[in-house]
């Protein structure tokens, strides 16, 4: 299923679910409450007909059989007959019951067709006896039944029935009421089916248009990242925002940035290769050439010589391009940089020695512990001192805690980077060529950020003489004040600079 559609479907679903329990709380709550309130008032109205027609005096106890169409029963018939006349009662029946009894027996009611006749059993009392309506009645003083339809299906009626005391000697009145009341009930449910479909409505237009909106720019990055994987880099992400999918585009564009820089670098990688390895192949070719042609033994070592000569220049050029390319897995590890340190130094101590230069070295006394690779470490200080030696004939190497960090300085009294590269030093094939391929600060750079560090020149021809300060470069390096412990101690810091 699509995203827009899954959207969609999701806000439905919630909308119909909300609306449903919130409109059928509120239709049975409204019910409850409406249901109460006319049980109550018919109870009322049948409580005040019951006083007012017995009252104090005690006439309807004395109608007997046969007392029908006396005066005294004619008046109470009129009674409810007036009551029928009415809004709020459709009609009624003075009867006799005591618990216990399994029927009522009439004493004055109302019948159209002039058939009601004292002692007779009321068929309507029956279930009200049978369901516990009549003994609440007794009890309470009033009750009211359940709702029921009339013959033709359409009218909810009700009765109301009370007690009228117990000097009435088991004497009730019952009140047939229609509870119309409950029609505004239908209606909220109406309204309740309504809402619900119309807010499904709603939500699935809003849930699609959301979704839209997203889709729609999930398929612009969708779009831009198969065009990344074809190899057209050229064209940016242009998707503004400053959500999760804004995040994203701008993350993807500067990964798509990177991959350009990386093509260009690898392009111009290969052409410099090509250009690096040319050139010593021509003077291969011309000393072979020279060694077939001359018969000279001394002549022809002095040729072999030279040959070998660029086959080692020619080899160091490979080595540096393979080192850029394949920097290697890094595994950092808590230890004492001083260590890695030391065993750069004394290789560039010993190329200083023969062309009659000098390196300073200033370590600290306690130990400079940092989280990052052993070797690469030594690889990239070493580096940077080859680079320090090749520009003047006095290197200092410096390390020191600072702020949480291990520093590693580098400095030369050279001439300096020159003004125009100094933004660009460390980019593959810029700076002085002359002693490799110009990928020197570049891999110290990569290995640097491998090991979760930064690389900064924060010098450049300064002074003069022997006060002069050449190129100075600075290494940080995560660093821990306290010295490790015990083996799970160094694990676990080993483990945090892994992730």
């Amino acid at each position: 299923m699509r995203l827009r559609n899954r959207f969609a479907l999701f806000f439905v679903t919630f909308a119909v679910v909300v609306c449903a329990i919130q409109g059928l709380l509120s239709y049975y709550a409204s019910r409850l409450t409406l249901e109460a309130e006319i049980d109550r008032n018919a109870v009322d109205v049948a409580g005040v007909v019951g006083r007012v027609s017995f009252g104090g005096n005690k006439d309807l106890l004395t109608l007997r059989v046969g007392d029908e169409g006396g005066f005294l029963w004619e008046d109470y018939q009129k009674l409810l007959g007036r009551l029928a006349k009415g809004d709020y009662v459709v009609d009624g029946d003075f009867f006799r019951w005591t618990p216990g009894d399994s029927t009522a027996t009439l004493v004055v009611g109302l019948d159209s067709a002039g058939a009601a006749f004292i002692g007779q059993e009321l068929n309507w009392v029956q279930p009200h006896i049978l369901d516990g309506t009549m003994r609440e009645a007794h009890e309470q003083g009033g009750a009211t039944t359940d709702p029921f339809t009339s013959l033709d299906g359409q009218t909810l009626y009700k009765y109301a029935i009370v007690n009228l005391g117990p000097e009435a000697e088991g004497l009730f009145l019952g009140l047939r009421m229609p509870v119309d009341h409950l029609e505004p009930l239908s209606t909220l449910g109406w309204s309740v089916v309504v809402l619900t479909a119309a807010s499904a409505v709603v939500a699935a237009l809003i849930g699609w248009r959301l979704a839209r909106g997203i889709a729609s720019r999930l398929e612009v990055l969708s779009r831009g990242a198969l065009r990344i994987q074809r190899g057209a880099v050229d064209r940016p992400f242009d998707l503004e925002g400053e959500d999760e999918i804004g995040r994203l585009a701008r993350a993807m564009e500067r990964m798509r940035t990177g991959i350009r820089r990386r093509d260009e670098q690898l392009r111009l990688m290969l052409s410099r290769v090509a250009h690096e390895i040319r050139n010593p192949l021509g003077g291969l070719e011309l000393f072979a050439a020279a060694a077939q042609d001359t018969e000279d033994p001394g002549e022809r070592r002095r040729i072999l010589e030279r040959v070998r000569k660029e086959i080692l220049g020619l080899n160091s050029i490979i080595d540096e391009f393979l080192g850029f390319a394949r920097p290697g897995r890094t595994e950092p590890q808590l230890h004492d940089l001083r260590e890695s340190l030391g065993e750069a130094a004394e290789l560039a101590e010993a190329e200083l020695d023969r062309k009659g230069g000098r390196l300073h070295v200033d370590f600290p006394t306690k130990p400079l512990l940092a989280i990052a690779d052993p070797l690469q470490v030594k690889r990239l200080v070493l580096n940077l001192l080859r680079n320090a030696s090749h520009a003047g004939d006095r290197v200092w190497l410096e390390g020191a805690m600072v702020n949480g960090e291990v520093r590693v300085a580098v400095r030369d009294n050279g001439p300096g980077i020159p003004r125009e590269i100094r933004e660009r030093i460390f980019e593959p094939f810029v700076g002085d060529k002359s002693q490799g391929a110009g990928l020197g600060l570049a891999i110290v750079k990569e290995m640097v950020e491998a090991n979760h560090g930064r690389v900064e020149l924060v010098a450049d021809a300064e002074g003069e003489g022997e006060a002069r300060r050449g190129a100075e470069f600075h290494v940080f390096l995560s660093g821990a004040e306290d010295p490790p412990g015990d083996s799970s101690r160094r694990r676990s810091a080993q483990e945090d600079a892994a992730t």
